[in-house]
């Protein structure tokens, strides 16, 4: 999965020759999985169409401050397209329009919104040779790395003009993997590995039978995918569950049994900064696993049952300098029990679920959790869908790392 994937992305397109670019570079941004927008200066629908950019995005495209071609004409909100973009990206960038964005002349639809925007700017310079290296040019190049901007270096190659040389725009597959690099270097959890466990465990009766739970795995799976989108490397045991994740960060070890999750864990453990551990582990299991159907003959039939490995206990014994996370279903006493848990366990924090709450436990879509620390700081939060819980909880692991 890109880096770019869900994310929003304005691009803007002013008037050169390399503006026929663009068309691949917005199908290069849609098979990202980014959202896009596309605002034109007036000059460069010369060299590339309206409808194009609107069909490729799936959005229409802005040129003007209203579009008087409609019955009631439509202000085109330039602040409000500012605020709409994750990052906004302007291929190319003539030395008419970097000029602008250097010296705030605001003349059109796209430098009203690149002095709006509160987003990373990238450029993506696109001249002649002897424009590239103009020191009006050079000028403008240094004014806009110094108000934060970032530029995507132009190559060398054949130009319009017929020389060879500097000012070629970088290729739309250049520009996405010089995106995708600097978003992921810029990422807060990048160089951190994070271990997580999901759903159930299945302890064996027979071959046919089971002793399980409702864990559905949607918390575990949801952690996993936003620790990955911050950068992480994840190793995520997981359970018996219909989930799957696809995402290069992520490696998955599926597993069934509680033992199979203890081993799992205690392999990856000592190699990793944080540990999640979000699944609803057996505590017990049959002592005698029947090795065929058990077939339904007497009218009571007795299962001894001996406790499961801790999994959580056993990682906080051999805590190093890990960052801890545990999991607390209650359904009493949901406070001073989890608290319980923190001490024995040897935790840094605790996410309390109690069944009292509506809207929370096994098989929703949402959660409501409470955080507390290995100080007992007690942080209630309120209903919210599971992958905003699980952003709450890497906000956590991000604070720990930026202490």
């Amino acid at each position: 999965m890109s880096v770019l994937s869900g994310k929003k992305v304005l691009l803007g397109i002013s008037g050169g020759i390399a503006a026929y670019k663009t068309a691949s570079l917005v199908r290069l941004f849609i098979k990202a999985g980014a959202h896009v927008q596309v605002i034109m200066t007036p000059a460069s629908k010369d060299f590339v169409t309206p409808l194009t950019l609107s069909t490729l995005s799936k959005n229409p495209v802005h040129s003007t401050f209203f579009n008087q071609d409609e019955e009631n004409e439509k202000w085109n909100n330039h602040v409000e397209l500012g605020l709409w973009a994750d990052l906004m990206v302007i291929a190319p960038a003539t030395a008419n329009t970097l000029s602008k964005m250097a010296n705030g002349s605001c003349d059109n639809l796209l430098i009203a919104t690149y002095l709006s925007a509160k987003c990373p700017v990238y450029f993506a310079p696109a001249m002649d040779l002897d424009m590239y290296i103009h020191p009006s040019t050079v000028a403008s190049f240094k004014a806009l790395k110094e108000f934060g901007n970032n530029i995507i270096p132009a190559e060398s190659g054949e130009l319009a003009s017929g020389l060879s040389g500097e000012g070629r725009m970088a290729e739309p597959s250049t520009i996405i993997r010089f995106l995708e690099a600097d978003l992921e270097s810029k990422l807060p959890l990048k160089g951190k590995k994070i271990l997580i466990t999901a759903g159930p465990t299945y302890e064996a009766i027979d071959p046919v039978r089971f002793i399980g739970n409702h864990s559905s795995g949607k918390m575990g799976f949801d952690i996993a995918k936003s620790a990955a989108n911050l950068g992480a490397s994840v190793i995520l045991v997981a359970g018996p569950t219909h989930f799957k994740v696809d995402h290069s960060l992520i490696k998955v070890i599926n597993v069934v049994s509680a033992q199979e999750m203890y081993e799992a864990c205690h392999q990856y453990f000592g190699e990793v900064d944080v540990a999640i551990a979000a699944a609803a582990v057996a505590d017990y299991r049959p002592k005698n696993v029947a090795t065929q159907k058990i077939k339904k003959a007497a009218d009571n039939f007795v299962i001894e049952l001996e406790k499961t490995k801790d999994i959580l206990a056993s990682l906080g014994d051999r805590k190093k300098n890990q960052f801890l996370i545990g999991f607390a279903l209650e359904t009493e006493n949901e406070i001073e029990n989890a608290k319980g848990k923190i001490q024995k366990k040897n935790l840094d924090l605790i996410v309390l679920n109690s069944l009292q709450d509506q809207g929370a436990g096994f098989g929703k879509s949402t959660n409501k959790v409470t955080f507390i620390d290995k100080d007992f700081n007690i942080e209630p939060m309120e209903l919210k869908s599971k992958e905003a819980v699980a952003d709450d909880i890497l906000n956590k692991v991000i604070a720990k790392f930026n202490e």
